[in-house]
């Protein structure tokens, strides 16, 4: 006779502990996996991003909301089809103070297009464009989706520079240039809803991949940067510098090999051409947006009267308000100039090219009654001055001090920029 016996009763405490084993097992292992997928040195450079930016925009969010409180507002002024939003204190201004000045044409773009007759042609529609489809996905959000846009493309844009000083340089510049960069007096427009921010990721994603020889990279990154800004258009000047650089140290120097690289180059100006056609369609003149800089009061000017009256008005000026204006813009522009002029000497020529380039646009297109207006926001966006911080800074063993003077600057800023002052 077969004896029959009760099955033991399972022990659901163990049960329960190789079932949490196990899917630790398999979590463990699925980190694993995507940690394997990324490099090393992009892991450190992600990380280190990351701090920097979750300490600057969570120092900025802070300023924000009190920043409001420390200054009597100046008058806000709204676009056409977008009014200004009402200043008032409160926790709404982590998300609010941001939409200041430019950044009410973004949205307006953003959310009901261009209009032929308000010289919204002006802003290159690349950032608008990517709002509008953020928005779209989050239900009609435009101020959540430029606010999530821009801090995501600053994010991608320090590592992006990050591993190009790297690959320069060294780890210590790459990361100093990244601190340097974060804290500039004006990087608040990185965080806020400009393009700036993705300019800067398109313009140091083509120059990195034309040192890499990745050519066809290069000239979609500029391309895109060139329908960003139109000072995008430095960068057919700055690859096609790369390219002759490239071509002349090759053995044999083929000339089908230069006419590629030439013609990625030159396919930076598919973002500004795309840009004309679009008006020539939707307006009748391809040339609206050169021709708008007129309704923002932009007269040419050579450069050398830009820097004398720029100088002239900053110390006339001085200890007076508003005029002071004329002094803060002075106390940027005028040390962006002297780093600039080290990169055009000590840096490779892709980088000389892309920095004193860059810097010519706003200096000989100028606001006759503020001459230096915009340089600096300008200058942002032009990462290897901040190659040149570090050298002096470690030349110099002044590390604390500019980290200082620059944060303090960012920060005096920040406050005027929320509370509506002429800060550009």
């Amino acid at each position: 006779m077969v004896s029959l016996h009760r099955r033991p009763a399972p022990d659901h405490h163990m049960t329960t502990e190789i079932r949490d084993t196990a899917q630790t097992s398999r979590s463990s292992t699925g980190r694993r996996r995507l940690r394997d997928r990324i490099p090393p040195d992009l892991e450190v450079a992600l990380l280190y991003c990351l701090k920097v930016f979750l300490l600057v925009r969570v120092g900025l969010a802070l300023l924000a909301i009190v920043g409001v409180t420390l200054l009597p507002p100046n008058e806000a002024a709204g676009v056409p089809g977008w009014p200004a939003p009402e200043l008032t204190p409160g926790w709404h201004n982590l998300f609010t103070s941001w939409e200041r000045w430019d950044a009410l044409w973004f949205l307006r773009i953003a959310s009901s297009g261009y209009d032929a007759t308000d010289g919204s042609a002006a802003f290159f529609p690349l950032y608008p464009m990517i709002v509008r489809g953020v928005s779209f996905g989050l239900g009609g959000h435009p101020l959540a989706a430029a606010l999530i846009v821009s801090n995501v493309a600053y994010l991608v844009a320090m590592v992006t520079v990050y591993r190009l000083t790297e690959y320069e340089f060294d780890t210590e510049r790459a990361r100093n240039t990244i601190l340097f960069m974060s804290i500039f007096p004006t990087a608040l427009f990185f965080f806020a809803p400009y393009s700036e921010s993705l300019f800067l990721l398109l313009a140091a994603g083509s120059i990195y991949a034309a040192r890499r020889d990745r050519w066809i990279t290069a000239g979609l990154l500029g391309a895109l940067a060139a329908l960003t800004r139109s000072v995008g258009l430095v960068l057919i000047v700055v690859l096609a510098a790369e390219a002759l650089r490239r071509w002349m140290k090759r053995e044999g120097r083929e000339p089908v090999r230069l006419i590629a690289m030439l013609a990625c180059a030159a396919a930076v100006a598919v973002g500004t051409l795309s840009y004309l056609v679009f008006w020539n369609a939707f307006d009748g003149n391809w040339l609206a947006p050169i021709g708008e800089q007129g309704n923002w009061q932009r007269t040419f000017a050579v450069i050398p009267y830009t820097l004398w009256a720029g100088t002239r008005e900053a110390w006339r000026y001085v200890g007076q308000f508003p005029g002071g204006y004329h002094t803060i813009d002075w106390l940027v522009v005028v040390p962006v100039l002297l780093l600039a002029t080290w990169v055009a000497f000590r840096t490779p020529l892709p980088y000389a090219v892309y920095t004193v380039a860059s810097l010519l646009l706003p200096l000989s297109l100028i606001f006759e009654s503020r001459p230096l207006m915009s340089v600096p926001r300008f200058a942002v966006v032009l990462f290897p001055i901040y190659w040149a911080m570090d050298h002096f800074a470690k030349r110099w063993r002044s590390r604390s001090t500019f980290v200082g003077v620059s944060a303090a600057g960012l920060g005096i800023l920040t406050v005027l920029f929320v509370n509506w002052y002429w800060i550009f």
